[in-house]
C-alpha cells in the first residue's frame, strides 16, 4: 500500500507585527520579546476554523486537479473548539466541499493531530481498498473567549488551516511510516474546569462568564515552580519527540541523521533552538526561521513547513522528510515521507 502528497495548499489568518498587538494580550511585553517572534496571523471577526480549512482545501484540490466528488476521505485535524459544540466540523467542510458521500473523520488531539492524521489515513487506506483519493487538513482558530494568544502558551497563536491532497499510488511525497506515543500523566495540563459534563456551564463550581483555558503558568504552578521538575518533565517530553521520529525512521530503513528535513511546532524561537539542540539535528535542516513569521499554527504547523518546502522547491528526488508534534494528553506523534 502506497500514497502520496499530490499537492497542498493554505489559508492563513492576516499577518500582523507581534509587537504592534501584543499590549492588547499581556501586559507582559519584555517576555514577548524573548520569543523573537515577528509576526502573528490573526483570522478576522466571523471567520471560523471551517472558513479556513474550506479555503486551504480547495486551493490544494485546484492544485492537484481534482473535483471535490473525487475525495473518498477526509480528516480534518483541529487544535482547539471549532465554532459550535456538539458539532461535527468535519461533516460541515465535507459538505461546503461538495463532497457529501465520502468519510469525514474528526481529530481533536490538539497540535499533535495534523501529524497523526496520516497514520489513520494509512490505515484507511489499508482496509478500504477502493479508497484512492485523501483529503488532510489541519487547522489552527483561537477561540478567544477561552484561551489567551499570548498567555496562554510560552508563544505566539496564529490562525491558519493547510490541506494536503493525499493519492494512493503517487510517487512524490511518498508516506514511509507513522509513529504515536501517548504519555496521560499530565492529561490535565490546559484543562478547561467548566463546560463540560462534570461541571456544565452555568451550574455551581462551574465560571458563569466564559473562563479561560489554564496557560503556561498554571503549569509551572503545577510543579510548585520547582525548576528541577520543570528541567525534568521538558527533558522527558524532548526524549519523546526523537522516540518517535527515530521509530518512524526505524520503520522505514533509515536513521534519525539520514533525514533531510525535520519539521516540527512552530515556537518562540529560544524554546524551539533549545528543542532542536536536544535533538542534536542540524537547525538549517528545520523550519526553526520560517517559525519567526508566522506564529504558532497549532496542528497545522509542520504541514505548513512542507507546504513552504514544496514552494520553494527544496526537497530532492530521495529526501526523507520527517514531520513531529506534541499535543495535550500528552502525544506525540511523526510521520515520514521521501520525496
Amino acid at each position: 500500500m502506497s500514497f502520496g502528497v499530490s499537492a497542498l495548499g493554505y489559508e492563513l489568518g492576516e499577518e500582523i507585527p507581534v509587537l504592534d498587538v501584543a499590549a492588547q494580550y499581556t501586559d507582559d511585553m519584555e517576555r514577548v520579546r524573548t520569543y523573537a517572534s515577528r509576526y502573528m496571523h490573526r483570522a478576522a471577526p466571523g471567520v471560523g476554523l471551517t472558513d479556513l480549512s474550506l479555503g486551504a482545501a480547495r486551493k490544494a484540490l485546484d492544485t492537484a486537479g481534482l473535483e471535490a466528488p473525487r475525495i473518498d476521505l477526509l480528516v480534518l485535524a483541529v487544535t482547539d473548539l471549532t465554532e459550535y459544540l456538539y458539532w461535527d466540523a468535519a461533516a460541515a467542510l465535507l459538505h461546503r466541499l461538495g463532497a457529501d458521500g465520502a468519510e469525514a473523520v474528526l481529530l481533536t488531539q490538539a497540535c499533535s493531530s495534523g501529524v497523526a492524521a496520516f497514520d489513520l489515513v494509512a490505515g484507511k487506506f489499508a482496509t478500504h481498498p477502493e479508497y484512492r483519493t485523501a483529503l488532510v487538513v489541519a487547522a489552527s482558530r483561537v477561540a478567544e473567549p477561552y484561551w489567551n494568544r499570548l498567555e496562554t502558551g510560552a508563544g505566539c497563536f496564529s490562525d491558519g488551516a493547510v490541506a494536503a491532497v493525499l493519492q494512493r499510488g503517487h510517487d512524490e511525497l511518498r508516506w514511509r511510516a507513522g509513529e504515536i506515543t501517548t504519555d496521560g500523566t499530565h492529561v490535565d495540563f490546559f484543562r478547561l474546569e467548566a463546560g463540560g459534563a462534570a461541571a456544565p456551564f452555568g451550574t455551581p463550581g462551574a465560571a458563569a462568564a466564559p473562563p479561560r483555558v489554564s496557560g503556561i503558568e498554571d503549569v509551572k504552578a503545577y510543579f510548585a515552580n520547582d525548576h528541577a521538575k520543570i528541567s525534568a518533565f521538558g527533558a522527558h517530553a524532548r526524549d519523546q519527540y526523537r522516540l518517535v521520529v527515530e521509530r518512524a525512521c526505524k520503520r522505514a530503513g533509515i536513521g534519525f541523521s539520514d533525514l533531510a528535513r525535520l519539521l516540527l511546532p512552530f515556537d518562540n524561537q529560544p524554546a524551539m533552538s533549545g528543542l532542536i539542540t536536544a535533538l542534536e539535528f542540524p537547525p538549517e535542516r528545520t523550519n526553526l526561521a520560517l517559525a519567526e513569521d508566522f506564529g504558532h499554527l497549532g496542528a497545522a504547523d509542520p504541514l505548513f513547513a512542507l507546504a513552504r518546502e514544496t514552494e520553494a522547491g527544496s526537497l530532492r528526488r530521495g529526501d526523507h522528510v520527517a514531520l513531529a508534534a506534541v499535543g495535550r494528553g500528552m502525544s506525540w506523534a511523526s510521520a515520514l515521507f521521501e520525496a
